[in-house]
């Protein structure tokens, strides 16, 4: 683990990882956005856009758990799946063990979406490494996963 400079006449912002970081965030929400304003009318967020691939990975859910698995607060989650119905993409009902719980699954609508998610999600990638070769990718999925 390399160690931050002592001397803070050195430190240089452009240099700093979380400022790189928000940078290339920021550079990749903006290709996220124009190709997700496409997908449907309205566009979808990436919160939703991650909501909808989760609740198609592991089928029917409750709030919570797809809060977890989509790394979202309950009160995000909550507002994401609150739209995510407005737009017919999910169906929501009652848990039949847990009244107090509610289950969320995909309608036919947000299933039929899937594909093209997929498909967008691929481009978005690709269009944001494409100054990285395939290995150099790899490396950096590895490096920023063990920063999680």
């Amino acid at each position: 683990m390399s160690q931050p400079e002592s001397n803070t006449e050195a430190y240089d912002l452009d240099e700093q990882i979380g400022y790189i970081l928000r940078l290339v965030t920021q550079r990749h929400t903006a290709i996220f956005q124009e190709h997700a304003q496409n997908l449907l009318p309205g566009g979808l967020t990436p919160t939703q856009f991650s909501a909808l691939l989760r609740i198609h990975s592991v089928g029917t859910c409750s709030q919570n758990r797809l809060g977890r698995m989509a790394a979202m607060d309950v009160a995000t989650i909550k507002g994401v799946v609150d739209r995510l119905k407005r737009k017919g993409l999910v169906e929501l009902a009652p848990d039949p063990d847990d009244r107090r719980r509610t289950k969320i699954t995909l309608s036919e609508s947000g299933e039929a979406l899937i594909p093209k998610l997929k498909d967008a999600g691929a481009v978005i990638t690709g269009d944001t490494v494409k100054e990285l070769s395939r290995e150099e990718t790899v490396q950096l999925k590895t490096l920023l996963k063990k920063l999680l």
